[in-house]
């Protein structure tokens, strides 16, 4: 069986405030403990998935420490410690999905949607049932229902703190397909104007596996590569990769003789440095 990990969130889906409260609990030294009910304003279960979310999004490792890039967003004077830069959702939606302390969000853009591009909740099952062993579906069904309120807008009008967007709505990554009466979910690949290259190429410098020269394929065939968590068309990473050359003269793209490769002629920038550079900018 496969080192997965589902569960952990109590049901809770992300809230717009919540990893900027619990980077200031862990910040001042304090636990998640009952004592966070009060420092948080949130019930006891809620304190539960604020930590798992925080680990989610690699805010915390599993010893809860924070590391230097949840210093430098969520920090008070940090770039964007309340979410304001649709740059950082995207940064966000990188780091939930490199992470997998949250298997269901890689699987879903690196795996599933290979296979089936509009898919359902059955198709989910179905998929970790014949890809990666038993798992229990009963928590595999809330998993699904906290990716869908992760990623979508949706409405309950018996409970209106469920009907809040997720965290990741905005970016408009999943949408709903009605087909025959049945309700599917999808994932494009499209060109995504509105995503950052800088953000694009912090998650290239963040990918421990890639050396100097980066196949253009390798972006889609591998489960971090940014054509997949970013669903990005070919065009739409060409046109990527192509703003990442103009604005960082040491990185080329070559495109001849049947290859395809981004190049790092020098030493790597920091990925840091690029985020960075961004938010300077922002």
């Amino acid at each position: 069986m496969s080192n997965l990990t589902f569960s952990g969130h109590d049901t809770f889906h992300c809230r717009q405030f919540w990893l900027k409260k619990g980077y200031d609990l862990t910040a001042t030294n304090k636990p998640f403990n009952d004592d966070a009910v009060l420092d948080l304003g949130v019930g006891r279960n809620m304190v539960t998935a604020i930590r798992y979310w925080l680990r989610a999004f690699d805010i915390l490792d599993e010893n809860d420490k924070l590391n230097d890039l949840a210093k430098k967003l969520f920090d008070d004077q940090g770039w964007d410690p309340f979410l304001e830069d649709e740059g950082t959702l995207w940064l966000l939606h990188y780091l939930v999905t490199k992470k997998q302390h949250a298997s269901i969000y890689n699987i879903i853009f690196s795996e599933l949607r290979k296979f089936r591009p509009e898919f359902t909740e059955q198709h989910f099952f179905d998929f970790i049932d014949r890809e990666k062993g038993d798992y229990n579906k009963n928590t595999l069904k809330k998993d699904f229902q906290v990716f869908l309120r992760t990623y979508l807008t949706i409405k309950n009008e018996k409970d209106l703190e469920e009907s809040l967007s997720g965290l990741l709505t905005e970016l408009g990554l999943v949408r709903e397909i009605k087909r025959e009466k049945k309700t599917y979910l999808n994932i494009e690949n499209k060109k995504r104007p509105e995503l950052p290259y800088q953000i694009v190429l912090y998650a290239i410098l963040d990918n421990e596996n890639y050396g100097n020269s980066i196949s253009f394929k390798s972006f889609y065939n591998e489960k971090i590569g940014i054509g997949n968590i970013f669903a990005l068309s070919e065009e739409g990473l060409f046109e990527k990769i192509t703003q990442v050359t103009e604005h960082y003269k040491d990185i080329t793209f070559v495109n001849e003789a049947g290859i395809r490769e981004l190049q790092f002629k020098n030493k790597k920038p920091a990925a840091i440095k690029i985020l960075e550079d961004y938010y300077a900018q922002n």
